[in-house]
């Protein structure tokens, strides 16, 4: 996810690079002549061009937003939720200090909960933040699957693994 203007610069300079190896690829005859190896090599790059056009495209509509109507912000797992929090901001086009001001929690708090996709923030800061940016949820399901259960205590090491994949996963 793309947070900044500094960011965007960033991922239009890896775009570039990767739209040109797209290029390469295509041109270069020697190449495909291993049919498989080259669509693989070629799909990799591609798919990182798509990923990056997705993300610009996102933050450009994140920030171009008219900040007077209201815009619609989805997840599909919880564990995304931080992002709604820095989404709603970016579109509100609120800095982190009117959002600090407004949550009643310093400016420090809210850039290391944005760097850190608000990891170490209790639930009431959280809630502040979401009152601050008058976020309401409309329809929300929570599927608990009972029959599969986990029936043993979680240790730390597999949490804090099952987060850093779903992170790698969320921001490829």
């Amino acid at each position: 996810m793309i947070r900044n203007d500094q960011q965007l610069r960033s991922t239009k300079e890896w775009l570039l690079r990767f739209e040109q190896s797209v290029a390469e690829f295509d041109n270069n005859e020697s190449l495909k002549e291993d049919k498989e190896r080259w669509q693989l090599h070629r799909d990799s790059y591609q798919s990182q061009v798509d990923e990056l056009k997705s993300q610009i495209a996102e933050y450009e509509a994140l920030v171009n937003h008219d900040y007077n109507q209201p815009i619609v912000l989805k997840v599909d797992d919880i564990n995304h939720l931080p992002e709604i929090l820095i989404k709603a901001r970016m579109a509100a086009k609120l800095t982190q200090k009117e959002l600090s001001d407004l949550a009643g929690l310093t400016e420090e708090k809210i850039n290391f909960y944005e760097d850190h996709d608000y990891q170490g923030a209790s639930f009431l800061e959280v809630l502040a933040v979401f009152d601050a940016l008058d976020i309401r949820v409309e329809v929300a399901k929570f599927l608990v699957p009972l029959d599969t259960l986990r029936r043993t205590p979680i240790t730390k090491d597999e949490l804090l693994g099952r987060k850093r994949s779903m992170n790698k996963s969320s921001s490829s």
